[in-house]
Parts: structure tokens; C-alpha cells; sequence
């Protein structure tokens, strides 16, 4: 097993990766015999729709759209996918905008309003299918009116440098937006929507995936302001974010529409992949390498450092004690963490964990951590994650790098390049958050 064991961590990664495609995704959940349509539990009658049409935002978005064009064939009438610069596929009916991902850009604005003003022809008769995955926030932006695209960006610059969890950031996302925490169903409204979500958010709920664009709001202005509050970030957001979101606290702006609203009464918000599926799959091709495989949580969030000090103890105590497991062993998390940007460096959540724990497990012979986005990105780098095991420290010695530094100025990016030990696989057109392996042997 120490032949090629960043090989080996690879080889459970895809496994997970493959079982969230999400071309494959969707065509599980969708079934079409002649005018009847089943979407999970559901049956619609096509011949009740004068028009069927493609909208979305996401990472996954175009392999989505690709199952959508597979099923539904020449029913599709026209159709509109904000995706991520690079993570494109060929469609017929489809048109696909390529726009910017984590921090909003025009081409994602152009693109969005050229998605509301075709929800805007909707009416009763209509039948939409619209596709949610990783990235839809981002790739969403249309701010209310009063705040500007490049005020949006500072605000998501800041509450992802301070550590906000997505929960927070997708809270103020859908307040300045006229997308998202439910803004597209209320616009699209009375057509019937289904929606079918690929899943990046901790316990999979429907009102953080993409912000919400067809789901109530459980989020309010209040919730907003604690947010602004806890960070203390008053100081930095733009007065123009702070008056909108002060005016909605008072009363004087409308508010998302809440999960009770009449106008979700025709619209479908179903899972079709998220990150536990990916886990399993990973689990079991580890049995199937042979390692003794535990599950630790899909929920696995917090600070980045935290949490992998907390994988490291772990790790030493299945090489110290056998418990839970004994050697050959594998442990499998997922969930999504935060990293406090404190340095000038370059890195991602992944980057910076493989770097932490690593540091926690130096010479603990036999210690292997992996950890790696599902969408091929980690931070802003064209990297997924990072591999290391217990000879790293000495080995970054060796080469007169301190890791401890690196960590420091969150410069995790340039610390593995230097070891080759970057995991880049290249966009994976997937996104059910992250992966992370320990291996004992």
C-alpha cells in the first residue's frame, strides 16, 4: 500500500467524483414515456405545457442541462445556463454564459438579467426546469436596486475573508438580490418550476444551495445585520449594502418571500446529488483497496486549522490504539470549512487543511492526508486540494521551507507546488463540497 499512496487517495476521490456526475445525476431522477413526465415521486402531463423551457446557475450546469436535453429531446424549446468560466459542454437548445465564480463579475450579471427577463414571459401554461448546483450565488448576480455590481463583490469579498460560513454569506446574498431567496419563483410565478439541485451546503438545505433562487426564505434583514455585526464589519460594507439592509430591518423594504408563500404552490425543489453520496462511493472503493473505512460526517465545518488539528489527533489515535479503527485504515469527511484569511499568501480551505494536519501528524510513520474540492477549485487557485504524509515536514525541511510559515501567510498554494504535491484534476463540472481522506497503515 506505500507504493503510490497519493495514487491511492486519487482513486477513492474519483470514485466519490463519479458518483455525483451530474449528467447522471438528473437522468436518475427524470422519466419520460411518451406525454407522461416522473421527476422522482411526481408525474406531469406534458400536453398540459405550451412552452418547456432550461434556465440555471452553477458549476454543474451544463452537464445538467446536457440530461435535461437527453430526456426531454426536441420538447425543449429554449434555454438559458450561467456556468463558470471553463465549465462548459455542448448543447442544442441551451445557450451557456460563462461567467465568474467566487466573486461576481458583469458577464454573471448580464447573464442573470438575461435570465429574469425570460422568467418574466412566463405564464401558467409554462413548464420550467431549472438547474441548481455549487456556484449559483455567485453566478447569479443581479443587485436590487440602489446597490451596484462592484459594491456586491466587496461585500462577498469581505464576508469571505472574514470567515463567514456559507450560511451567513448566502443570508446577505439574497438580500441584495432580486434572484435569489426565492425572487426567481416569485417573478416566474404562476408557471410550474422543477427544480433540481445539486447539492454544496452542509445538511443539503434548499434555501442555501445557490441562494435559494426557487425556495422561501427562512432568512430575514434582521439576520443579515447580526451577520454585518458578529464580524465587525460595519466599517468596510458599503453604506449603500448597510442602507438597504437597514431599510429592510425598518419595515421599508419587501422582504424574500418565506417558505408559506403562495407562490412556491407550483414549483419542485428536488436533490439529485450531494456530498454523503460522494463519501459512500469513496468508502466503498477504499474497502475495495482494502482498508478498514469509517465515515466520519458530511457535516464537517469551522475553521480550516481547527478542524484539521482535530483530524490529526484522530489520525494518531488509529496508528497509537487501533481505535476506531486499526490499520490499514481510511476515514472519510466531507462538509465545507472557512479559512480567516490572516496572510498575504495564496491557498484555498483545502490546501490549508492538507497543510495543517499534516503538520499535526509529521513523523507519525504510516500518517496520510488528502483533501480536495468535488468542483476541481480550491480558493482562488487552479488547484483542487493537496496531498501529504508523515515525511512532509522533514522533507519541506530539507528543502529550507518551514511549513509552519507557509501556514501562517496562508501561502499553502506555492508550499505544495514546491513539494509537487497539488492535486489538479481540472474542472470536474461537479460541486457537492469537499472530500477530505486520512490513511493509516
Amino acid at each position: 500500500m506505500k507504493a503510490d499512496l497519493k495514487g491511492t487517495c486519487m482513486s477513492i476521490f474519483q470514485a466519490g467524483l463519479n458518483a455525483v456526475d451530474p449528467r447522471e445525476a438528473v437522468k436518475r431522477f427524470l422519466h419520460l414515456e411518451g406525454d407522461e413526465l416522473r421527476v422522482g415521486e411526481r408525474i406531469y402531463h406534458l400536453s398540459y405545457f405550451r412552452r418547456i423551457w432550461v434556465i440555471g446557475a452553477g458549476k454543474a450546469g451544463a452537464p445538467m442541462a446536457q440530461a435535461i436535453e437527453e430526456v426531454m429531446g426536441e420538447k425543449v424549446d429554449r434555454g438559458l445556463v450561467i456556468v463558470k468560466y471553463g465549465y462548459t459542454a455542448a448543447l442544442e437548445k441551451i445557450n451557456i454564459v460563462e461567467a465568474g465564480h467566487p466573486i461576481p463579475d458583469e458577464a454573471g450579471q448580464k447573464g442573470a438579467r438575461a435570465l429574469m427577463e425570460m422568467v418574466t414571459e412566463l405564464r401558467g401554461e409554462d413548464l420550467v426546469f431549472c438547474l441548481l448546483s455549487g456556484g449559483g450565488s455567485a453566478l447569479l448576480p443581479y443587485p436590487v436596486e440602489g446597490v451596484s455590481l462592484s459594491e456586491k463583490q466587496l461585500t462577498t469579498k469581505l464576508l469571505l475573508e472574514c470567515g463567514a460560513d456559507i450560511h451567513e454569506i448566502n443570508a446577505i446574498r439574497k438580500h441584495l438580490s432580486r434572484i435569489k431567496g426565492g425572487g426567481l419563483t416569485r417573478t416566474a410565478y404562476p408557471a410550474t418550476i422543477i427544480s433540481l439541485i445539486l447539492s454544496d451546503v452542509i445538511g443539503d438545505d434548499l434555501d442555501v444551495i445557490a441562494s435559494g433562487p426557487t425556495v422561501g426564505d427562512k432568512s430575514t434583514f434582521d439576520d443579515c445585520m447580526k451577520v454585518i455585526e458578529k464580524y465587525h464589519l460595519n466599517a468596510q460594507i458599503p453604506p449603500t449594502v448597510l442602507r438597504h439592509l437597514r431599510k429592510g430591518v425598518a419595515g421599508k423594504v419587501e422582504e424574500t418571500p418565506k417558505p408559506d408563500a403562495p407562490v412556491f404552490r407550483n414549483t419542485l425543489n428536488m436533490i439529485v446529488g450531494s456530498n454523503i453520496q460522494c463519501l459512500e462511493a469513496a468508502a466503498q472503493k477504499a474497502e475495495e483497496l482494502g482498508f478498514r473505512t469509517l465515515i466520519l460526517s458530511s457535516f464537517i465545518q469551522g475553521e480550516t486549522r481547527e478542524v484539521a488539528r482535530v483530524h490529526g489527533a484522530l489520525l494518531k489515535e488509529v496508528l497509537r490504539s487501533g481505535r476506531p479503527l486499526s490499520p490499514p485504515a481510511c476515514i472519510i469527511s466531507g462538509g465545507e470549512t472557512t479559512v480567516t484569511i490572516r496572510g498575504k499568501g495564496k491557498g484555498g480551505r483545502n490546501q490549508e487543511f492538507v497543510l495543517a494536519c499534516a503538520m499535526e501528524v509529521a513523523g507519525w510513520e504510516g500518517a496520510v492526508v488528502f483533501s480536495a474540492g468535488t468542483d476541481g477549485t480550491d480558493g482562488p487557485t487552479d488547484a483542487a486540494g493537496a496531498f501529504a504524509d508523515w515525511k512532509m515536514v522533514s522533507k519541506a525541511h530539507e528543502m529550507g521551507l518551514d511549513p509552519a510559515i507557509y501556514l501562517k501567510e496562508n501561502n499553502s498554494y506555492q508550499f505544495f507546488e514546491r513539494l509537487n504535491d497539488l492535486i489538479i484534476t481540472g474542472p470536474t463540472n461537479t460541486n457537492v463540497m469537499d472530500t477530505r481522506i486520512l490513511i493509516a497503515i
